[in-house]
């Protein structure tokens, strides 16, 4: 059953007709993947900024004994992964410099869990007799 996000109403946003912080702009597939790959905790992903300025966010994909892919770096699409930092949809971790780059941890943004819950679509909601 898939479940829905719904921000929790505050004062202000009753004013305004908006409902939580701020308006969340619908993802595109290769947003969703991407944010996917790094909301999930037992794939770490980092960004490697060069001197230069250039970046290359990439995962280290574990190698799948049933198909036999994998066991390698995996680059991710750098212009999903600026726009979702810049929506505030990924954040990155402490920097570790040497001198010919800096590499951070990419995490997923967290939400407050006071101000977010998640609910079953109506069609999906069983009801008692």
């Amino acid at each position: 059953m898939p479940l829905t996000v719904v921000h929790a109403q505050t004062a202000e946003s009753r004013a305004t007709g908006r409902r939580g912080p701020r308006p969340c702009a619908p993802l595109s597939h290769a947003g969703a993947d991407v944010l996917r790959i790094v909301a999930d905790a037992r794939t770490p992903v980092f960004v490697t900024v060069r001197e230069g300025g250039g970046r290359r966010y990439s995962y280290w994909r574990p190698l799948d004994s049933a198909t036999g892919r994998g066991g390698c770096y995996a680059a991710l699409p750098t212009a999903e992964c600026d726009r979702l930092h810049a929506a505030g949809r990924i954040t990155l971790g402490e920097p570790l410099a040497d001198p010919a780059r800096t590499t951070y941890r990419v995490t997923a943004a967290r939400t407050s869990a006071g101000s977010v819950r998640a609910v079953r679509p109506l069609r999906d909601r069983a009801y008692a007799a």
